[in-house]
């Protein structure tokens, strides 16, 4: 049974936050009363909690602005005038503008939490300034061990945040403490280099400040809370996205989590997303969720199963959103009479009652009542881990370490030493010699990026994987082109092609400003990013 990590924390909700007029509001009145309830470890803690239950909702729209826009989904319907399909196909074609209703909402819930983990932070006496935190005298009657251990979440989860927001915005507005609203309306966005700045101090000052306990021995209270080993691994990612990355570092902090901190594979794939198996030793950390009418049920299950399905996937029907793309479908390799690779069916389900029959597996089990599964959705896992150990290593030659990595993670999969015949015809591991061995550092690259793609589909990675290493812009090029005759050109009126890949540029990569920010703050002019 899982265990209850989260508590509702109803006081610094934002009030209408249904409303799709709703402004950011960096300090609402509702919120004065939190200085005077983060008194002690007991309250600050409950605040805390409430900021993990705050990571839920900008899941409900992270898959659009990055499983939409890679090459792993796409929308169901070429027909469907509704205005959330018109809101979907414009996020999966990169036509969407800066009034786009879903990118605000996203924008909205990760600034929600942003200013809720900032009374945390101020309740704790932690504040940043020019580049650096400062551990100042807290508020709340809090022990030493207590202050690290509060401080230290609360730090991973705002770098989390702004990792997000940076990869999809650019530079954003660097809100590190509550503010007045008068205030809040001067803070214009900060630099690329300086959201980094923060989200390294964050992340550097949580991997210091919190507990390095190996898996397995970590105390149950703390199950499912960041921890050394989670911040490491986030901060690892973070030195291989800097726009001058830092591979050497990055790799240290990934051999530290390699072979200190008791994570690891789990021996069968499909364990690694069972509802009866959370937490698992693959799980260096995940947004939790919790069935039974309680308010913090996974939706993703209704989302993702197919339209019009009944209760044949799960009660309550589907909406077949976050759709698997054929050019996905067929990147896994699967054979009759020799290696499959078992990732497949965990990820993608098949739903014959339907003429478009794939939908995304991996989020759903049973539930009893719409919207309310129980499964997590990871964040880090081990095989994230390994493969970004691959990435920082570069390629060492077709025996070497990296491929090596490729290698572990495909046979936890089902793959087979590779002999002779068609190295695509069933599922294998890259020999070290002969025509199917990886050779140069650009067969390496691509082999990566469709290790990742595969390992980690629809955990939100792959947009994020492709614009990391330079090859968004292509990969979507080509794949429109893959599927142009089948999907996209079934439109009407008809998209050409060319049309259709001219629209993916590294201008449009970036998503923009939500237009409302611009538009109703009259004290600063805030300047959009290129091509909106």
């Amino acid at each position: 049974m899982k265990k209850l990590l989260y508590i509702t924390i109803t006081l610094f909700l934002l009030d209408g936050l249904s409303s799709c007029q709703k402004i950011v509001d960096v300090d609402p009145i509702s919120n004065e009363v939190a200085s005077e309830y983060y008194r002690n470890n007991t309250e600050v803690n409950n605040a805390l909690s409430g900021c993990y239950n705050g990571m839920q909702e900008p899941l409900l729209y992270e898959w659009m602005l990055t499983e939409l826009r890679s090459d792993n989904a796409k929308q169901r319907s070429v027909s469907s005038t509704t205005n959330a399909n018109v809101e979907l196909n414009q996020l999966n074609m990169y036509t969407a503008s800066a009034q786009h209703q879903q990118i605000y909402n996203y924008w909205l819930s990760v600034y929600k939490n942003i200013r809720n983990i900032n009374y945390v932070l101020r309740s704790l006496g932690v504040t940043y300034q020019n580049g650096q935190l400062n551990y100042g005298q807290p508020t709340a009657n809090v022990t030493a061990a207590q202050k690290s251990q509060l401080a230290g979440q609360a730090l991973f989860l705002r770098a989390y945040h702004y990792f997000n927001l940076v990869r999809l915005f650019g530079g954003v507005f660097l809100v590190t403490q509550p503010l007045e609203p008068a205030a809040s309306k001067q803070v214009n966005r900060s630099s690329v280099e300086d959201c980094y700045k923060l989200i390294i101090a964050d992340l550097e000052g949580a991997a210091s400040l919190l507990p390095a306990n190996k898996y397995g021995q970590i105390p149950s209270a703390d199950v499912g809370r960041a921890n050394a080993w989670s911040a490491k691994a986030l901060l690892a990612k973070v030195y291989l996205t800097l726009p001058v990355p830092r591979p050497a570092d990055a790799l240290a902090l990934l051999n530290d989590v390699i072979s200190n901190s008791g994570y690891g594979l789990e021996t069968n794939y499909a364990n690694v997303f069972s509802i009866s198996n959370e937490m698992n030793r693959e799980i260096l950390f995940t947004v939790r969720f919790k069935a039974g009418l309680v308010g913090l049920g996974n939706s993703m299950a209704n989302t993702f199963a197919p339209a019009s399905s009944g209760d044949a996937i799960v009660n309550g029907d589907g909406s077949g959103f976050n759709y698997p793309t054929t050019n996905l479908n067929s990147a896994f390799r699967i054979s009759n009479t020799s290696f499959s690779d078992a990732r497949k069916p965990v990820t993608i389900g098949t739903y014959a009652g339907s003429t478009t029959p794939y939908y995304v597996n991996k989020f759903i089990s049973k539930v009893l009542v719409k919207n309310d599964a129980e499964n997590d959705f990871p964040i880090i896992r081990f095989s994230d881990v390994l493969l970004l150990k691959a990435e920082a290593t570069g390629f060492d030659g077709s025996a070497g370490t990296s491929v090596g990595i490729i290698n572990q993670i495909r046979e936890r999969a089902g793959a087979g030493n590779y002999t002779t015949g068609s190295f695509t015809a069933a599922f294998y591991k890259y020999p070290a010699t002969g025509t199917a061995a990886i050779t140069t550092q650009a067969a390496f690259i691509t082999a990566l990026l469709d290790e990742r793609r595969l390992e980690l589909a629809f955990e939100n990675q792959r947009f994020f994987d492709l614009v990391r290493t330079g090859q968004a812009v292509a990969v979507m090029q080509a794949y429109y082109a893959s599927e142009y005759t089948s999907h996209y050109g079934r439109y009407t009126p008809t998209i050409p092609l060319t049309t259709l890949q001219a629209n993916v540029n590294t201008q449009k990569l970036l998503l923009p400003i939500p237009q409302r920010e611009i538009d109703t703050n009259n004290e600063i002019s805030i300047p959009q990013n290129p091509g909106y």
